[in-house]
């Protein structure tokens, strides 16, 4: 005989006995407990939740409404009412042997662990039972997850063996737990939540568990829900050896959250980028992070099979910029249908969600729209050659263990508006081939105290993975000089510039600061950033050369003198506005673009930054 039908046979026999009890009759002696391993569900059901032999005949009694057809009828005649077909307390009372009354208290396993369900219907002894659908399944042997936790819960399958870098966590993750009574939360820190789920999953399957994931946004907010949220999921953890892993993400600690992982009793861990500060219960937090250099080589070349030989040199470009999880890896695989593509398959794979803190500007501008002096030109390149060879200079020569500190590249570009500074991001990027977002300060600066060391923490954090080249435009506004503390708003003013240099001396990438105003930003920062760009107003020769490079070579063009319209006092950026105005009016009388066009677009330019003209720089020019 298999367990099935051990566990069958002994669920009937033990139902016979309440059904004798309801028909007034003595019962047959109890049925003997086979020897099973494991025993019999409603005897693992009884040890589980402590329950007395009056409410295991109770659990019985509600079972036998829906496991015999009998049952029904025999409610009603035992209550002497024909529409009483149904169990309720006060015929247990009467009928079951050593009743108690304590069993119906909220507080008894019963109503606990919602093991039956008291329905409407007047008084609490005369209401109807009905014993829970999970609960059911389980005494008849069938395992099935239940079903107000299948929609918020997910299982999380073992994995093969981890990476040699996540297998010490793992290892911990099982010590701890077998060792420590009650259960500590295990915090598991970092950004991949795909590692921090194939740790879990490697230490509690060493263990037994059954690991499932659910999302930390799933926690309801109602007192009521969520403890009907944390019994459910206390009984899960009893019927079938489960394993919480809570998926916290980028989710603040929120007061719901908080009561459901200190109130939730069983295995549980979390998913979470930074540690969470527990008041009512015991937590241990372990590092996990993204694979090594090394290991990331091997997951490369595993996904790539035989194509890693024709794409080696471009996966050693790929292996110095991006810092991807397993599975972005196996997803640019998938997603690189041809040789040269794996870049880019890399940076869609690493692309940052900054949600409202940032938008991407799509670089199309090359060097030949930059017109600026040779020793600025010269920086730039040296800006490229920087974020280009890192992976060779910090790691391969060995300059990452020489000196951890300062090893991010950053760049200040200091100049009037309009000399080109955001011209020049875009050209890095399109060089670089890498993402390049503006951050939009409106949404980085809070009033309130922390959110905006919070957000650029968002934004460094979100950008790490694949190095994606970040522009604060007009930086000054938000990383002015740190002041004398005066009070509180000073005190934090300055943790705010203090965090930012240290965020841009850890971030792997490219951050770029723009200013109109350089004097006004704080000294630390001109110490501490790497290349430092000053953008010069454009001189004649300069101003010729960007109106010689400013119309597209379809545009309809008659007659432009460059000697005259480099006379005109303004900015690259005010350059372009005129030459696009102009096109516009040209377009509108269906002519090519002539000198007449131009000087009424730079009238409307200069009144815009009130700037006046003079003869000698419009002169000549109809």
């Amino acid at each position: 005989m298999n367990w099935t039908e051990a566990n069958q046979r002994h669920l009937l026999g033990a139902l016979a006995a309440v059904r004798a009890r309801l028909e007034g009759r003595a019962p047959e002696p109890p049925p003997a407990i086979p020897d099973m391993a494991p025993p019999p569900a409603l005897e693992s059901l009884c040890a589980l939740f402590g329950l007395s032999p009056f409410e295991r005949d109770v659990v019985l009694l509600c079972a036998g409404m829906d496991l015999d057809s009998k049952f029904a009828a025999l409610c009603a005649t035992a209550q002497g009412d024909p529409r009483r077909d149904h169990p309720t307390f006060s015929l247990a009372l009467a009928v079951l042997p050593e009743a108690h009354w304590s069993a119906l208290t909220p507080g008894a396993p019963l109503r606990r662990w919602r093991l039956i369900e008291v329905l409407p219907g007047g008084s609490l002894t005369l209401s109807p039972l009905r014993i829970d659908e999970r609960v059911l399944h389980f005494l008849a042997g069938a395992s099935h997850l239940d079903e107000r936790l299948a929609d918020i819960v997910e299982p999380v399958p073992a994995a093969g063996s981890p990476m040699d870098s996540h297998r010490a966590t793992a290892g911990q993750i099982t010590a701890i737990l077998r060792a420590a009574r009650p259960w500590p939360v295990v915090q598991l820190c970092g950004s991949d939540t795909a590692a921090q789920r194939a740790v879990a999953a490697a230490g509690c399957a060493a263990l037994g568990l059954n690991l499932y994931a659910m999302s930390a946004h799933a926690v309801p907010g109602d007192a009521r829900e969520l403890e009907t949220l944390v019994r459910l999921w206390e009984r899960e953890t009893a019927f079938s050896a489960a394993a919480l892993l809570l998926v916290c993400d980028e989710m603040d600690a929120s007061d719901p959250v908080t009561r459901f992982i200190e109130r939730t009793g069983g295995v549980l861990l979390l998913a979470t980028r930074d540690r969470r500060l527990l008041r009512h219960r015991s937590s241990i937090s372990l590092d996990v992070g993204k694979p090594t250099p090394e290991e990331q080589r091997a997951l490369w070349q595993a996904a790539l099979g035989e194509a890693a030989a024709g794409v080696n040199g471009e996966l050693e470009a790929v292996l110095g910029q991006f810092d991807l999880s397993a599975a972005s890896i196996r997803a640019a695989c998938v997603q690189a249908s041809s040789p040269g593509s794996l870049w880019d398959a890399c940076r869609t794979q690493a692309r940052p969600r900054f949600h409202d803190l940032a938008q991407r500007i799509e670089p199309r501008a090359a060097w030949d729209d930059l017109v600026l002096p040779e020793p600025q030109l010269r920086t730039l390149r040296e800006i490229t050659a920087h974020v280009r060879r890192r992976a060779r200079v910090y790691g391969t020569w060995g300059f990452a263990q020489k000196c951890a500190r300062g090893l991010g590249i950053s760049a200040l570009f200091a100049g009037a508006s309009g000399t080109g500074k955001t011209l020049a991001a875009e050209v890095l990027a399109n060089e670089l081939r890498l993402d390049l977002y503006r951050i939009d300060l409106s949404q980085v600066v809070s009033k309130y105290i922390g959110e905006t060391e919070k957000n650029l923490r968002r934004v460094f954090d979100a950008a790490d993975e694949g190095g994606a080249i970040l522009l604060f435009d007009e930086a000054d506004a938000l990383f002015g000089r740190r002041s004398e503390v005066k009070d509180s708003h000073d005190r934090y003013a300055n943790i705010e510039v203090s965090y930012l240099l240290q965020r841009m001396e850890a971030y792997r990438g490219l951050a770029i600061l723009t200013t109109n105003m350089k004097d006004a930003l704080d000294p630390a920062f001109l110490r501490r950033i790497r290349f430092v760009v000053q953008f010069p107003f454009p001189d004649g020769l300069q101003r010729a050369e960007i109106w010689r490079r400013m119309f597209p070579a379809q545009t309809p063009v008659d007659g432009l003198d460059m000697a005259r319209l480099a006379r005109l006092n303004v900015a690259g950026g005010n350059i372009r506005n005129i030459a696009l105005n102009a096109a516009f009016l040209a377009a509108d009388a269906n002519e090519p673009v002539r000198m007449a066009h131009l000087l009424r677009a730079a009238r409307t330019e200069c009144v815009k930054i009130e700037k006046p003209l003079t003869e000698s720089e419009i002169g000549g020019w109809v």
